[in-house]
């Protein structure tokens, strides 16, 4: 296979190493989805200072992963993983409670949920042709941002409709975007495209 040229326009050293702290970081926030459904739940669907304190540590732990990682030279074959397995989990769990309480549409959830896995198919694919996991692309980033935002005004502010109405529709075409990117990327990869 040809390796035309670096997709993610910058070479970066990949180590093999699970023990680091950006993984670390990935890892906790996983743990955080469930105690805000837990704690949002059960304090009668009001906001307290530590479901903030944890919405603010998940949302802060996904940019520090990443800067942690580049800063000490630690990206790893398991934080290209971790990362977008820690972002998914929290958006299924916080989204899927968002539906349950009525929050956001089960029919948007659904388009989320079918769009990660055709992506995350796609990686897992890409992982088998090449022993690698592909980067997360910079469209899939600003689309996750979008989806946060999104989520954070109906879980925060669940009065505020027409906002709601206009961060939906951004999270949907940046979705939609997003898809059609790693698309392109994925069929580059299959074409001997290298990436890191």
């Amino acid at each position: 296979m040809t390796e035309l040229h670096n997709i993610e326009r910058q070479k970066v050293e990949v180590r093999q190493i699970l023990f680091t702290w950006s993984n670390l970081i990935s890892f906790t926030r996983i743990l955080v989805a469930v105690p805000i459904v837990y704690l949002h739940y059960t304090n009668g669907q009001r906001i307290t200072w530590v479901i903030a304190a944890l919405v603010f540590y998940g949302i802060i732990s996904d940019y520090l992963d990443g800067f942690v990682a580049r800063w000490t030279n630690q990206v790893s074959e398991w934080g290209k993983i971790l990362d977008p397995v820690a972002d998914k989990f929290c958006a299924f769990i916080l989204f899927l409670y968002a539906v349950y309480i009525d929050l956001i549409p089960l029919w948007f959830f659904l388009i989320e949920i079918i769009r990660d896995i055709v992506i995350m198919g796609g990686s897992l694919y890409i992982q088998k042709m090449r022993g690698k996991v592909a980067m997360a692309g910079m469209s899939g980033k600003v689309s996750v941002n979008a989806l946060g935002l999104y989520w954070l005004s109906v879980f925060f502010y669940p009065g505020a409709e027409a906002v709601h109405l206009v961060l939906m529709g951004n999270s949907l075409a940046l979705m939609f975007f997003s898809f059609f990117d790693y698309l392109h990327r994925f069929n580059q990869i299959r074409k001997g495209v290298y990436f890191n």
